[in-house]
């Protein structure tokens, strides 16, 4: 895991920013895009269908950075996604909706400049492969929530 400087603090210190950190974010903001699911096609599905037969369930801050690659410098990341996107979705509006996304929420969140979002769209999903659709339409009402009172 490497870390980089981030924004400059005051004059009384200066922030780091870890990839893991913004990997995290971007991964929860492309999750956030309805019909895309990080960390997803048959291993997510295998490693959902083991998670409910043990009990014990996806660990869901890895399948969030899984697919995601980033370099993050002194004031910019560069962000590179690999993801399913569900059966019968137009993959250009998908696409844009995760890049427009994951821009704002790592800018945001932040204060790094993001400089470029690339997608590798490697999947398609049929519904009944995606173990943790509930899950993301719970983290998408949420978002929306939080969205709205911000």
């Amino acid at each position: 895991m490497s870390e980089r400087r981030g924004q400059e603090g005051n004059s009384r210190g200066a922030n780091t920013i870890s990839d893991t950190v913004v990997s995290k974010i971007a991964g929860i903001a492309a999750q956030e895009v309805e019909k895309v699911q990080m960390g997803g096609g048959r291993a997510a599905a295998v490693t959902g269908l083991l998670g409910s037969i043990t009990g014990g369930g996806a660990s869901g801050g890895a399948n969030l950075t899984s697919g995601v690659s980033v370099e993050v410098g002194a004031e910019e990341a560069a962000v590179d996604l690999t993801l399913p996107i569900e059966y019968g979705t137009p993959i250009p509006q998908a696409t844009q909706a995760v890049r427009r996304n994951v821009i704002s929420r790592v800018e945001n969140l932040t204060g790094l400049s993001v400089t470029e979002v690339n997608i590798t769209v490697n999947d398609v999903q049929f519904p009944e492969e995606r173990p943790q659709l509930e899950e993301q339409k719970q983290m998408e009402r949420t978002s929306k929530e939080q969205e709205r009172q911000a």
